[in-house]
């Protein structure tokens, strides 16, 4: 699955994962940007909640050509049939997460958090790893130390797969996010907040094109 450009999120309080219709709505938007993997984000949601929402999320995804990710629960990814599965340095370790995807005959996209160099030479065996926070964000309750363009760049050269930068990333600073070398960015409140999140999501995709 190639990893380029806009990384999508629809992030959810568990509360609002009931409201399908709402996350759908949301979803579309998204979408329409030509992102190249929407995930669903719910921290702290439990796991019916999270595989209640993704059903309602994956035939949208499937009717857009998007590849859908769930974000740290392997076992909703294997229940719903989700593309991709994202996890964090606290989730199933890639290793174990490996041998569940043997054990159940199934092969998907495995993304790996990571916040310094050592996380992202220690994710070796990922099809690609999110990096960051680049810059401030208040998408997490208690984020990592923020690592910089510099580091971006840095991990960028280290490792072999795909790098895509997280935290605190603005419209206004994605042409410098794309120079550090990053090959997709994870945007959350710079589209959710934008008077027109398709287009913000298509602002994003750009800076990732190739001249």
């Amino acid at each position: 699955m190639p990893i380029r450009g806009y990384y999508a999120i629809v992030d959810a309080a568990p509360a609002a994962l009931a409201d399908t219709e709402t996350l759908v709505r949301r979803a579309q938007a998204l979408l329409a940007a030509g992102p190249c993997c929407l995930q669903l984000r719910a921290k702290g949601a439990d796991a019916a909640a999270m595989r209640d929402a993704a059903r309602a999320l994956l035939p949208v995804c499937r009717a857009a050509g998007v590849p859908f990710c769930v974000n740290d629960r392997l076992d909703v990814a294997l229940a719903v049939g989700a593309d991709v599965v994202h996890l964090g340095q606290d989730d199933l370790p890639l290793a174990e997460a490996r041998a569940a995807l043997r054990a159940a005959g199934r092969s998907i996209t495995v993304g790996i958090s990571t916040h310094n160099l050592a996380q992202a030479l220690a994710s070796e065996g990922a099809d690609y790893i999110g990096f960051g926070p680049v810059f401030t964000t208040r998408s997490k309750e208690n984020p990592d130390p923020t690592v910089g363009l510099a580091a971006l760049a840095q991990v960028a050269r280290a490792v072999p797969v795909p790098v895509v930068a997280i935290g605190g990333i603005t419209l206004e600073r994605i042409a410098a996010v794309a120079e550090a070398g990053a090959a997709a960015a994870a945007v959350i409140a710079a589209v959710d907040q934008a008077p027109d999140p398709t287009a913000a999501g298509r602002t994003i995709a750009a800076a990732f094109r190739r001249p």
